[in-house]
């Protein structure tokens, strides 16, 4: 079985999040088997900073589906999205 990686795109909910705890927040309520490997900041806009975490989870275990639905439950996380998967 294989691995699939996904680029995820994270919104705060605001500018004064504080990006490095939410970013513990997201590694956190990863479900088990899956994990971060990098993440990097865009500014939006007005200050607003989104994060792109790059998430490997199993082959097997539903796809990113399971991660986008935990990241939508974090303190501080307006939106969460896919921006592009690939199996490695």
């Amino acid at each position: 079985m294989g691995k699939v990686a996904a680029k995820i795109k994270v919104m705060p909910n605001s500018p004064e999040i504080d990006l490095d705890a939410l970013q513990e927040r997201l590694e956190s309520s990863l479900p088990e088997g899956a994990k971060i490997n990098g993440v990097e900041r865009e500014e939006v806009a007005f200050g607003l900073v989104a994060l792109y975490p790059t998430v490997i989870v199993p082959d097997g275990s539903g796809g990113t589906e399971t991660v986008e639905e935990n990241f939508t439950g974090v303190d501080g996380v307006e939106s969460v999205g896919v921006e592009n998967v690939g199996r490695i």
